[in-house]
């Protein structure tokens, strides 16, 4: 089959990088959690209850907001600094030091979910899907809930081609979070692509 997933793909960077710059600013300018956390905070299982059980895009906002939140938070304050200077970096397109910043905290905290995210955006965004889909794993293996990380799973695997894996990934994303439109149109495009491609 003769798929052609770059015609897809750059749109839906642009619309990943955007959403997690958008949700970024968030997280930095307005006093989203106080208490250091991680992807083992309890109040992430209230969140995603709620998220779950909410249409009400206000609300849907907050809380995607405050998960976002209480991943990012780290308990150590050098470290915290590092993930906001990595992310001030990935902002800004450099991404070569926003690697650094990230690697740091990596190696510091290698069980801090977010940690692990950040970097395999940075990956993702300078092209190297192989390192990003390295990093989703290992997000995925310490937070299996994380919808960034399950979306970014699926253009990675869309980027290679691998539709059929793609659509898992979108659809796995949406069980956590049901309210992300760009990943139903995503499924929506790739299914169409396969079947025209099966014709």
């Amino acid at each position: 089959m003769a798929f052609t997933p770059i015609a897809l793909i750059f749109p839906c960077m642009r619309n990943f990088y955007g959403i997690t710059v958008v949700l970024l600013a968030l997280l930095i300018s307005g006093g989203v959690v106080t208490a250091r956390a991680d992807q083992n905070d309890q109040r992430l299982d209230t969140l995603f209850g709620r998220l779950q059980q909410t249409n009400n895009l206000g609300e849907v906002a907050v809380i995607t907001r405050d998960i976002w939140g209480i991943w990012t938070e780290i308990d150590d304050q050098d470290a915290y600094q590092e993930m906001l200077q990595g992310i001030d970096a990935m902002a800004e397109h450099d991404f070569k030091a926003a690697l650094v910043f990230f690697d740091g905290v990596i190696r510091k905290y290698p069980a801090f979910a977010e940690g692990w995210n950040k970097r395999a955006t940075v990956y993702y965004l300078m092209g190297r899907l192989d390192e990003s889909l390295n990093d989703v794993e290992a997000t995925l293996d310490l937070e299996p809930r994380h919808f960034g990380a399950l979306s970014g799973k699926g253009l990675i695997l869309m980027a290679r081609g691998d539709y059929i894996l793609a659509i898992k990934a979108f659809e796995h994303a949406l069980e956590t979070n049901p309210h992300m439109p760009d990943v139903h149109i995503r499924i929506k495009v790739l299914k169409e692509e396969m079947e025209k491609n099966a014709i």
